[in-house]
C-alpha cells in the first residue's frame, strides 16, 4: 500500500519563473513530494540515493546521517548532505528548478573510497497516487507514465544499469538490500505501485534531472534540455530570480531579516503558477506516511482554505509584496467564491470544495482584505463584496465550524471577521453610492458587537473565581448562553467538557481586528486566563495550545495524529499574542523570538511545536516542530506580521476602517 511521506520539511523551492511548474521538498536528508503541473497535484513521493560496497548496502532514509544547510539567503537553494555513520563515504545534493521549463535538477557529489558504489531510487506517483504508474526506460532515461503526465530521470553521466519494479516486490532498493548491487533489471512495470531504480558509478560528480510532460517523449526531451544547460546555468538562473523578489520586500531588524526573507520566499513558493494567487496551507499532508496513497483524493494540506489565503496575503502586504496580497483576492473572487456569495471550507486549486462544512470567518475575511487593498470598484462592490456581505448578514453571526474546523455556534474569532467584514462591506457600500446597504451592514455589525461579551463571556467559569471578576471568553458557545455549562464536545479524542472550561486566544481577533481596545477589561482578564489553562513555556520561548483538552496531535507517546491524540502548542499563537502586546503598548520581543527559535534547520516555522520536556520515542524536541505540517504558511506568514508590527510599535494589518468605527471615541 502507498503511503506520503512525513509533513516535517525541512525546505521547499521552486524557481519564481511562472513558465517553471514544479516544487519539491526536501525532509529527512531526501527529496520527499515534487509537485507538477499544480501544487495540489503530488507526482513523486521520494527520491533518495543507496551506497553499496558489494557486502553491505546505505540507503540514505534509513541509514544514513543528514545535515542540511540554504546555500544562498536570497534563494530557497538548498544542500542536503547524508553520511554513513562511519564516516566512509558522503553524499552532497543541491537543488534547483530549471526557471525555463518544467524539471528539478540536482547535482550530486559523491565522496567515497574504490569499491563503492552510488544508486538513485526513485518512488514515483504520479497525478496524487501511488497506483497505476507504468515504469520503463526509454532513451536513457527512467520513466513514469499514467494517463496524460509523465517523468523522466536522467543523469550525466548516465545511468549504467536501471530497473523499474514493484514497491515490496520486485523493487531496486530490496535487490540491494538482498544482493548489494543491481541484480534485477526489469525494463517495464505495468500499472501499479512503481519503485525505479539506476546505477550510477563510483565517487565523482553526478547531474540528474527529474523533468516532466503529457507523455514519455515529452518528458524526456524536458529532461535533456534542462540537463544540457549545466547545473551551474540553471542554479545561477534561479538564485538570479529570487534575489530579484528579495529586493522588493521591505527590511526589518537585522536579528530577523535573514527569517524575514526566507519566510516570504517561502510563502512566494506555496503560489501556484496556473492559479495565480492561490496560496495552498502547507506542501505538506500532516503525518503523512500514515496517509494511503491508493487513490487521488489525499488533499493534505494542499489545498486552499480562504483564511489561511487572508492570513498568507496579509503577512505578504505587510512584507512589501502588495501585488501577491492582490492576485490572492482576485483568486478568491473569481474562482473559490460560490454564485451565492459564500466560500468553501477548503478548495482544490481549481475551485472545486474539497470539504464542505460553513466557516463564517473564511466567508467573511475577503471582504476585508479587499477594503484593506483599496479594491472598491464598481465590479468588486457588485459581483463580490455585495454577496459576500449579504451571505454573512443572511447566515451569522453563528458558524457551523469555527476557525479550527470543528465545532459550531458562537465563535470569538468567527465573530470578529463577520463584524470586521460588514464594517468593510459598508464602506465599500458607501464608496459605490449603495447607502441603503452601507446602512444595514454597519447596524447589523454594531449589533453583534453590542452582544459579543453576552454571547461568549462567562461569568461563571470555574477558570476565574476572584470576586470582581469581569468574566472570561470561551472557546465557543452553543446556543448565546455562555454560562450555560453545555457540555462540549471538543473532538479528536479531546472528550466531552462544560464549556466554560475550554478557552482559546481567539478573542485576541477582537483587538486585532480593532473591534475592542487591548485594554478592555475582558480582553485583559481572558488573556490570564489562557496564560494559566493553554500556554507552555518552552525551551525557545511562549507557546500555546488551540484550546483547552485539545486532540489534533501526536499521541501520548509521540505517535502521529490518527482521529485522536493529544494537541499540542502553535506558533501561530505565539505571534498573535505578541500582536497583542504591541496593541497593549508592550514589548513583543519575547514572542517574535519565540517565532524565530520555533523554525527548524531550513528555517520552516512548523504548525505545531512538542510541548513536553520528557523525551519521546519519536525523538521530538521541546520547543520544536512535530509531525504535523512544516513548514505551515500561516506560521510563515505571522512571523512576516510580527516582524513588522513590532518595527512599527502597531498591529499593521488592523482595518483602520474598523478601528475608527468602534475605537476612536471610545472611553
Amino acid at each position: 500500500m502507498p503511503t506520503w511521506t512525513a509533513g516535517s520539511k525541512e525546505a521547499v523551492g521552486t524557481a519564481t519563473a511562472t513558465q517553471s511548474h514544479v516544487w519539491f521538498t526536501l525532509e529527512g536528508g531526501i527529496l520527499t513530494e515534487v509537485y507538477y503541473p499544480r501544487l495540489d497535484t503530488a507526482n513523486l513521493r521520494t527520491l533518495e540515493f543507496a551506497v553499496s560496497d558489494g557486502k553491505a548496502t546505505w540507503a540514505e532514509s534509513n541509514d544514513m546521517r543528514h545535515s542540511l544547510e540554504r546555500v544562498n539567503n536570497d534563494a530557497l537553494l538548498y544542500r542536503q548532505t547524508s553520511s554513513d555513520p562511519g564516516g566512509k563515504f558522503k553524499i552532497e545534493k543541491t537543488y534547483a528548478s530549471d526557471p525555463q521549463r518544467d524539471a528539478l535538477l540536482i547535482e550530486v557529489a559523491f565522496t567515497a573510497p574504490a569499491g563503492y558504489e552510488l544508486y538513485v531510487l526513485a518512488d514515483p506517483a504520479l497525478k496524487n497516487s501511488g497506483y497505476g504508474d507504468t515504469g520503463f526506460t526509454q532513451d536513457g532515461a527512467l520513466v513514469t507514465q499514467k494517463d496524460d503526465v509523465a517523468c523522466a530521470l536522467m543523469s550525466l553521466p548516465g545511468f549504467s544499469g536501471a530497473s523499474s519494479g514493484f514497491a515490496g516486490k520486485s523493487d531496486g532498493y530490496t535487490d540491494l538490500l538482498l544482493h548489494h548491487k543491481l541484480t534485477w533489471k526489469y525494463d517495464r512495470a505495468e500499472k501499479g505501485n512503481v519503485f525505479q531504480t539506476a546505477k550510477l558509478g563510483g565517487a565523482g560528480r553526478y547531474t540528474l534531472a527529474l523533468g516532466f510532460g503529457a507523455d514519455a517523449a515529452a518528458a524526456i526531451e524536458v529532461t535533456k534540455k534542462s540537463l544540457g544547460r549545466k547545473f551551474a546555468e540553471v542554479s545561477g538562473e534561479y538564485v538570479a530570480g529570487w534575489k530579484e523578489y528579495v529586493k522588493g520586500l521591505r527590511k526589518v531588524d537585522s536579528r530577523y531579516e535573514n527569517e524575514f526573507q526566507l519566510a516570504a520566499m517561502v510563502l512566494k513558493a506555496h503560489e501556484d503558477k496556473t492559479y495565480r494567487g492561490a496560496m495552498i496551507a502547507s506542501m505538506t499532508i500532516p503525518w503523512g506516511f500514515t496517509a494511503k496513497a491508493d487513490t487521488a483524493a489525499v488533499g493534505g494540506y494542499h489545498l486552499v482554505w480562504a483564511r489561511d489565503l487572508y492570513e498568507v496575503a496579509t503577512g505578504l502586504m505587510a512584507a512589501g509584496d502588495r501585488a501577491a496580497a492582490d492576485r490572492a483576492l482576485t483568486y478568491l473572487y473569481t474562482v473559490q467564491q460560490k454564485p451565492d456569495g459564500g466560500f468553501p471550507q477548503n478548495s482544490w486549486l481549481d475551485g472545486r470544495a474539497y470539504w464542505t462544512a460553513l466557516q463564517m470567518d473564511e466567508v467573511s475575511y475577503p471582504m476585508v482584505l479587499a477594503w484593506q487593498l483599496g479594491r472598491t470598484d464598481a465590479e468588486t462592490w457588485t459581483k463580490h463584496v455585495r454577496p459576500e456581505a449579504e451571505f454573512v448578514m443572511s447566515h451569522g453571526p453563528v458558524t457551523q465550524q469555527e476557525r479550527w474546523e470543528e465545532i459550531g455556534g458562537y465563535s470569538p474569532s468567527t465573530i470578529a471577521a463577520e463584524i470586521a467584514g460588514l464594517v468593510c462591506a459598508s464602506d465599500i457600500a458607501r464608496k459605490n453610492g449603495a447607502i441603503d446597504d452601507a446602512a444595514r451592514y454597519m447596524t447589523t455589525a454594531d449589533d453583534w458587537a453590542a452582544h459579543i461579551e453576552s454571547w461568549m463571556v462567562t461569568t461563571t467559569g470555574h477558570l476565574g473565581k476572584s470576586t470582581g471578576e469581569p468574566g472570561y471568553y470561551i472557546r465557543i458557545d452553543n446556543n448565546a448562553d455562555p454560562n450555560g455549562g453545555f457540555k462540549l464536545d471538543v473532538r479528536n479524542g479531546g472528550g466531552v467538557w462544560d464549556e466554560r472550561d475550554v478557552v482559546d486566544a481567539g478573542f485576541l481577533e477582537f483587538v486585532r481586528l480593532g473591534i475592542r481596545p487591548a485594554n478592555d477589561p475582558v480582553i485583559q482578564h481572558s488573556v490570564e486566563i489562557v496564560d494559566g489553562a493553554i500556554r507552555v513555556e518552552t525551551p525557545n520561548g511562549p507557546s500555546f495550545y488551540r484550546y483547552s483538552h485539545d486532540g489534533y496531535g501526536e499521541t501520548y507517546f509521540g505517535g502521529p495524529w490518527q482521529g485522536e491524540g493529544i494537541g499540542r502548542t502553535w506558533p501561530i499563537f505565539t505571534g498573535e499574542r505578541g500582536e497583542y502586546e504591541i496593541a497593549a503598548g508592550r514589548d513583543a520581543t519575547p514572542y517574535l523570538n519565540a517565532m524565530l527559535h520555533f523554525a527548524n534547520s531550513g528555517g520552516m516555522i512548523p504548525e505545531q511545536v512538542w510541548d513536553q520536556a520528557d523525551p519521546t520515542r519519536s525523538g521530538f524536541v521541546f520547543g520544536r516542530g512535530t509531525g504535523s505540517a512544516t513548514p505551515l504558511a500561516w506560521s510563515m506568514a505571522q512571523f512576516l506580521r510580527l516582524a513588522v508590527c513590532a518595527e512599527e510599535k502597531r498591529i499593521v494589518e488592523t482595518p483602520g476602517i474598523v478601528a475608527d468605527h468602534f475605537l476612536k471615541n471610545r472611553k
